[in-house]
């Protein structure tokens, strides 16, 4: 087997957990009694710790030969925590155990990011293609709970994040690449620290990590919350999967047609993340005003520009503005801040929002992806006067 389709198989593994998770997660911390604020803390909780856990993780993962190793150890630690939340009954103990599942589950992404680009880059095929079989897994996810959970309790969202994950470990083990993580081995922790450092004390970066993450965590709300206002207004939760699965086939028709086709044109990616924070203020605004269902599939198309298009322009631009030698620092430091402590906070407010205004809180997102737009645009606008762009 090549290192497209196994690297296209990890993504499948890993959206295929986050398929579920990702929009059912609110509705099994419902079913347990919790209120708006409740979940909104609890689901917060592990993105705002991705300040600390993010970059930890990314300094201990450039420890090991090969960088498949420590994606096969956050496999199990995911199951483990999902597992136990499940198993578990109370607040504290269920946001223990979230975070250490939710946390390991975001960690897989940045570092299979690095994994993938690496030996793409090597082997010639595009990055988007194995991306794209992982938002095609998120699609079948979507449909498959929303089926199932029509038919069974919400402990089948538990079920299914625990399988998901011990296969991601075993697929890490047995059949990802072994690809090294520096041809001289890894570096001692403290290099593998000061690079880190370097990273972040880089404002042009952090700036740039931030106007990326600002647009992302506008989705926060439709993420904790969209699930339990469609159920409010009558749309089931089939109907529910189908919405975020329909959302996420056009994801994939971005990634595997426009993205490549992006790409050798030279569009850059400055301005793929102005379009997509545009897309995000004009998706989030009329979502405030409860649409009908007819409205909704057109909303949801947009989230090619709102979540894909950041999102691949986001990895481009980290890959340009880092040193060659702290690929993995940088992907994880940006997830870590951008897709971790800023959708936290947006996460965080989103509970209280939720349960005092209803589905007009999707107005404070549209202003996040404003503010994260403008952002951007003036730092392209610097960055192209110094030449960096």
């Amino acid at each position: 087997m090549t290192s497209a389709p196994r690297m296209a198989l990890q993504y499948i593994l890993l959206f295929g957990a986050s398929g579920v998770t990702l929009p059912f997660a609110g509705l099994w911390f419902r079913s347990q009694g919790l209120s708006g604020a409740q979940i909104g803390v609890l689901l917060a909780i592990p993105m705002l710790a991705r300040a600390l856990t993010g970059p930890l993780i990314a300094v201990w993962a450039d420890g090991f030969r090969h960088r498949r190793t420590p994606i096969a150890l956050l496999g199990l630690a995911m199951a483990v925590g999902y597992g136990g939340a499940g198993l578990v009954q109370g607040v504290v103990p269920w946001a223990v155990f979230w975070l250490i599942g939710a946390t390991a589950a975001a960690a897989l992404i940045p570092l299979s990011d690095v994994l993938t680009l690496k030996v793409a880059g090597r082997e010639g095929f595009p990055f988007s293609l194995p991306r794209g079989c992982g938002s095609a897994a998120f699609v079948v996810a979507n449909v498959a709970m929303g089926w199932l959970l029509t038919r069974t309790s919400a402990d089948v969202v538990i079920i299914w994040a625990v399988t998901a994950s011990l296969l991601i470990a075993v697929t890490a083990w047995r059949i990802l690449p072994e690809e090294r993580v520096g041809e001289d081995g890894p570096q001692s922790g403290f290099d593998r620290f000061r690079g880190l450092g370097r990273l972040a004390a880089d404002q042009v970066f952090m700036t740039a990590i931030f106007a990326v993450g600002a647009v992302q965590a506008a989705h926060a709300f439709y993420y904790g919350f969209s699930a339990i206002l469609w159920r409010a207004q009558g749309v089931a939760e089939s109907m529910t999967g189908l919405l975020w699965a329909f959302s996420v086939l056009v994801e994939i028709g971005f990634m595997w047609v426009v993205e490549p086709w992006r790409r050798k044109r030279g569009i850059g990616p400055w301005f793929i993340l102005a379009l997509g924070a545009g897309a995000a203020v004009l998706r989030w605004s009329v979502m405030a005003f409860a649409p009908p269902l007819w409205l909704l599939w057109p909303l949801q198309t947009l989230h090619a520009l709102t979540f894909a298009a950041t999102y691949l322009a986001g990895v481009q631009i980290v890959e340009r503005l880092c040193p060659p030698d702290s690929h993995t620092a940088a992907q994880t430091l940006g997830s870590a801040l951008s897709a971790g402590v800023l959708i936290g906070l947006a996460t965080l407010a989103s509970g209280p929002l939720y349960d005092a205004f209803g589905s007009f809180a999707y107005l404070a997102m549209a202003g996040l992806a404003l503010v994260g737009g403008v952002t951007g645009v003036l730092l392209a606008r610097r960055l192209s006067a110094s030449g960096r762009a």
